[in-house]
């Protein structure tokens, strides 16, 4: 098996492609925007963000703003983590070591869905 294709749901589709495309720097590989989705290149996988409407059934909506689980792997946390802010991404704490030596940041995207950045522990 091979994990392709993740999916976030958001409040707010031209929102949510400025910030995954312009402020993250994803690519987009599809532009659905019209249709309520857009799809990114996420290196290893495919990003799928798609919106959730104000008159969706409550299940559809407890989907938008939560902890995804997703995580993006960068080169330095620290240098990310402080690129990020300066263009406004808000962060639930700082950059943390992690037990198993790694570090980590948790960000928000614009409809308040967290996602991660993380760097592997150096050898």
């Amino acid at each position: 098996m091979n994990l392709n294709t993740p999916r976030v749901f958001v409040q707010d589709i031209a929102g949510a492609k400025s910030f995954y495309g312009g402020v993250l720097g994803l690519r987009i590989k599809a532009d659905g925007e019209s249709y309520g989705y857009c799809v990114f290149d996420a290196g290893s996988a495919t990003l799928v963000v798609e919106e959730v409407p104000a008159d969706a059934p409550q299940e559809d909506g407890d989907l938008v703003g939560r902890f995804t689980g997703l995580s993006f792997e960068v080169r330095s946390v620290q240098a990310a983590y402080e690129d990020l802010r300066s263009r406004g991404v808000s962060f639930s704490g700082v950059p943390e070591k992690q037990f198993w030596g790694g570090t980590l940041a948790t960000l928000q995207d614009p409809s308040g869905n967290q996602l991660q950045i993380y760097e592997q522990p150096r050898a």
